[in-house]
């Protein structure tokens, strides 16, 4: 049995540790984990109720749901017919790929970004060109630009990106995506967060905006992703997009969430809250703290990474060591921003290391 050249470049990605996994390891009765930027709120009782209404299990769902489609049309001020869906962003993403991107192909990607962008890329035999921000986390739009080549064929950015939390300028991604011939792949899975999004490009043929139901919706076990491309694109991806991408209870629940505007503006708004709250409870421990537009934030501290999620575990929090993230320094770390209870109890932590 011989396995693709490719996937010797390809290491899996790894996961943040689970609650189970740090009480058993450390013997603790209670951990916070604010490792993987979920929602702390959960979905909406709406959506809860429409999930859980569904029978029918062993009946296949609708391939392409219009009704879906329509509704997250309405969400986003685009028709349906631009609208395609997939198993979160990572199922939309894998599909793009699979219409764009052969072996020997280059992907630029502006590092550090989401790490599964790397794998992607490498699973498919591609190249992934990195392409190192400015110290703010900005995008180097002049770098970019020259590392464009006849083999790129796909510009991966995230806004706001993970694991830095900047939003990305609108200005700066349109002339990318007017400067070269390559798909500009926008992740947007945190837009809902932010104050500001990039749906306006996908006026452009050649950009894709993708977002999910995972994190501001809190619907991240039910794997519902979603994007706007080019009615050009969406027939084609439909081609390559497996036949039933989503259960018919996770339409349900997506579309139950989409009426419940109420219950997002309040997730929202609270995490926004708190995530203000936290940084600057982390600036008077003298901790760096970048500025976020996400569920999360990244910080820097004299500790290496490595050694500060260590400790903070043997304190019953889980946190994000981005020190594999490539891009990242050995001293990055990311926190999602929980309840008020979970990040109290993150920041009694993080005193405790830092002065002992």
């Amino acid at each position: 049995m011989k396995f693709r050249e490719a996937l010797k470049s390809v290491s899996p990605y790894v996961p943040g540790k689970s609650i189970d996994e740090v009480k058993r390891e450390y013997g603790l009765d209670k951990v916070v984990k604010l490792a993987s930027n979920e929602n702390p709120y959960g979905a909406s009782p709406k959506a809860v109720k429409a999930f859980k209404s569904y029978e029918d299990l062993h009946i296949y769902p609708e391939p392409d749901p219009e009704d879906l489609r329509q509704k997250i049309g309405e969400y986003v001020g685009f028709d349906a017919e631009r609208i395609v869906l997939g198993a979160g962003i990572d199922g939309v993403m894998e599909n793009i790929f699979k219409l764009f991107v052969d072996s020997s192909d280059e992907v630029v990607i502006p590092i550090p970004s989401f790490p599964y962008y790397h794998i992607l890329t490498r699973v498919c035999g591609a190249r992934d060109v990195c392409i190192a921000r400015k110290e703010d986390f900005s995008i180097d739009v002049q770098a970019m630009l020259d590392a464009v080549s006849e083999k790129t064929k796909i510009v991966l950015l995230c806004s706001p990106n993970n694991p830095t939390g900047n939003i990305e300028n609108e200005e700066v991604v349109r002339e990318i995506a007017e400067s070269c011939n390559a798909v500009v792949f926008v992740d947007e899975a945190y837009a809902e967060f932010s104050s500001k999004n990039l749906l306006k490009l996908a006026e452009y043929e050649n950009v894709v905006i993708a977002r999910t139901f995972s994190k501001a919706f809190g619907l991240a076990n039910l794997r519902i992703g979603y994007a706007i491309v080019s009615e050009e694109i969406r027939k084609e991806y439909l081609k390559v997009s497996t036949p039933f991408p989503l259960s018919t209870p996770a339409k349900l629940a997506a579309m139950a969430a989409l009426d419940d505007q109420e219950f997002l503006r309040f997730v929202v708004e609270k995490t926004r809250e708190e995530r203000r709250r936290v940084s600057k409870k982390l600036m008077d421990m003298g901790v760096k703290v970048y500025p976020s537009e996400a569920n999360f934030i990244l910080i820097e501290t004299p500790l290496k990474s490595a050694k500060l999620a260590e400790e903070l575990l043997k304190r019953g929090i889980i946190v994000r060591d981005c020190s594999k993230f490539i891009g990242c320094s050995e001293h990055h770390v990311r926190v999602s921003i929980g309840k008020k209870e979970e990040n109290d109890a993150f920041l009694e932590a993080m005193e405790d290391v830092l002065c002992s």
